[in-house]
């Protein structure tokens, strides 16, 4: 990771919290200007490129969200590459969103949920039904044989939060995460730090964490950092020259 970092080789897609700055009625597009600004710099300093995603919260309900997937299309060209939808799986089921997910798609975004971090299998078999190309967490997934299956056979993006996992509480020890569970299963699993400042963790620190506590090796870590190129929404020309980028490493 080091030399990865040495080398510029670098891509973010960070979600944004929409629905909550807009539950507090705060006004969002300033903070968008500031964002970008700051996105800008790390392209211009640092070499990294960036691109947002907006999430809405999902107990809110569909109604709120609209209002979130709509910015999310009005500034799509400034680097907006997709919606999710974060919060209470429980109290708010992907079938909710169908529609808006369809219209979202439409619209030339991507999309993503947080699924199977507090809920069941079945929350990630609704994500599914409504198009999400990413699955947010997904750790019940390993509860589900046919679902394990179908994801490995789909190859759908599995966002691995071990630290998170852990600090929330959703995973009472590192022994019972399902990340090399999954990843022995042939899932594409990506690795990522959730909120890197509320979770005290890097992205470094999560892969030190895959090979120190999931006996990891070398080029089951290059597997992973090849996976979080592949999975991003990136173009794909774009993908091709940093996925070139960590074999001249290697």
């Amino acid at each position: 990771m080091q030399k990865l970092r040495q080398q510029n080789v670098g891509h973010a897609e960070v979600y944004v919290s929409v629905g909550v700055i807009l539950w507090r009625g705060q006004d969002f597009l300033p903070l968008f200007e500031g964002m970008e600004r700051g996105r800008e710099r790390g392209h211009r300093d640092f070499g990294v490129s960036l691109l947002w995603i907006f999430d809405a919260v999902r107990h809110f309900g569909s109604q709120p969200a609209a209002g979130v997937f709509k910015l999310a299309a009005e500034l799509r060209e400034r680097n907006v590459a997709g919606v999710g939808i974060g919060g209470d799986e429980r109290r708010g089921p992907a079938e909710w969103f169908l529609e808006l997910y369809k219209k979202a798609a439409a619209q030339g975004l991507h999309l993503t949920a947080h699924a199977g971090e507090t809920a069941g299998p079945e929350s990630v078999w609704g994500a599914l039904n409504i198009g999400a190309e990413r699955i947010g967490h997904g750790l019940s997934i390993a509860r589900d044989p046919e679902l394990e299956e179908v994801m490995a056979h789909k190859q759908v993006a599995v966002e691995m939060c071990v630290s998170s996992n852990l600090r929330t509480g959703v995973c009472a020890h590192v022994s019972q995460h399902p990340l090399r569970q999954l990843f022995d299963a042939g899932l594409m699993l990506t690795l990522n730090t959730d909120d890197p400042a509320m979770f005290q963790t890097t992205l470094c620190r999560e892969y030190e964490l895959a090979a120190q506590e999931f006996g990891l090796s070398p080029d089951h870590l290059r597997e992973l950092a090849r996976n979080s190129f592949e999975a991003s929404f990136l173009p794909v020309e774009k993908k091709l020259r940093y996925l070139q980028q960590i074999d001249a490493l290697v």
